[in-house]
């Protein structure tokens, strides 16, 4: 093995977790308010990149503009979605692997909602990836480079949110206790629907940012990654954002230093592997909490 490849594969590696990293922060903090493990994420991914490829090539709209508008198009989607069917079912009383099921079923309704209206051939984004960039002994094209910048910022964000904010506190709150965070008087029906919308801006800007780093996509896109996103978020500990991006960073470039021994295609393989074993052995992931409170190490 080269050492050449190893650092260009860790490279690789690093785009991909910042990547991860985005998407599992949102799949985790959405569950963490709402006790909702929501497998319809994927999808949301794949509608996002598909609003983009609507804002970028047809329209004509610059990328980096699609990628926010998509993002903000598919938090609105989320809490629309979380109003009109996941409330609904929560109300009379459904628990959670009932709830598990209906986003599954939510999941398909839009992955093949996408593919009646965009049909199922590859995409891709009118962008210019720039010239390579030569950057602590790794190679980066501009656009990575760029990738990588909204995913660190993205994370600042979380963080600051989390930390410093009303309304980071009072989603704290309300993932501790819901109940007795009602009663202090904190408003968890909004806080439900900022948990809902934060995690879908962050499904469709890793979505977007998938989209160009693969190249070209098609209806499937969330849901392919999807098993990654998951064991990312299960390996960090599930409903722990920081334990998401330590997850996600592992992942990513475990997924992409296996690819030195074994073919590329089976990095989906290697993250389930991953996943098994952290099931197996600590379920409870690495930062442990909110796991063991509600039923995923069961």
């Amino acid at each position: 093995m080269e050492v050449s490849q190893f650092i260009a594969d860790t490279g690789f590696g690093l785009v991909n977790a910042g990547i991860f990293a985005l998407a599992a922060v949102g799949f985790t903090l959405q569950f963490s308010v709402t006790n909702v493990l929501n497998i319809a994420f994927g999808a949301l991914m794949s509608l996002a990149a598909f609003l983009a490829y609507e804002l970028n090539v047809v329209v004509g709209a610059n990328i980096w503009l699609a990628l926010a508008v998509a993002g903000i198009g598919s938090g609105l989607i989320s809490v629309l979605l979380n109003r009109g069917l996941i409330q609904p079912f929560l109300r009379r009383g459904t628990n959670f692997f009932g709830m598990v099921v209906v986003t599954i079923a939510l999941d398909l309704i839009v992955e093949y909602a996408i593919e009646a209206i965009w049909g199922t051939n590859f995409f891709h984004y009118n962008v210019n990836t720039g010239s390579p960039v030569k950057f602590g002994g790794f190679l980066f094209t501009h656009l990575q480079l760029v990738s990588i910048g909204i995913a660190v910022a993205g994370m600042i964000v979380i963080q600051l949110l989390l930390r410093r904010t009303k309304l980071g506190k009072a989603m704290r709150a309300s993932s501790c206790d819901a109940r007795l965070a009602k009663v202090c008087g904190i408003r968890t029906s909004r806080v439900y629907d900022a948990g809902w919308f934060i995690s879908g801006v962050l499904a469709g800007v890793s979505g977007v940012i998938l989209g160009l780093s693969l190249g070209t996509f098609s209806f499937t896109l969330g849901d392919e990654y999807l098993i990654v996103i998951i064991a990312a978020t299960m390996l960090g500990g599930i409903g722990q954002a920081y334990g998401a991006m330590l997850g996600a960073l592992v992942i990513g470039l475990v997924t992409q230093w296996s690819s030195l021994v074994i073919s590329s295609s089976y990095s989906e393989v290697v993250a389930f592997l991953i996943l098994i074993l952290v099931l197996l052995f600590r379920p409870q992931g690495i930062v442990s909490g909110v796991a063991v409170d509600r039923q995923m190490t069961a």
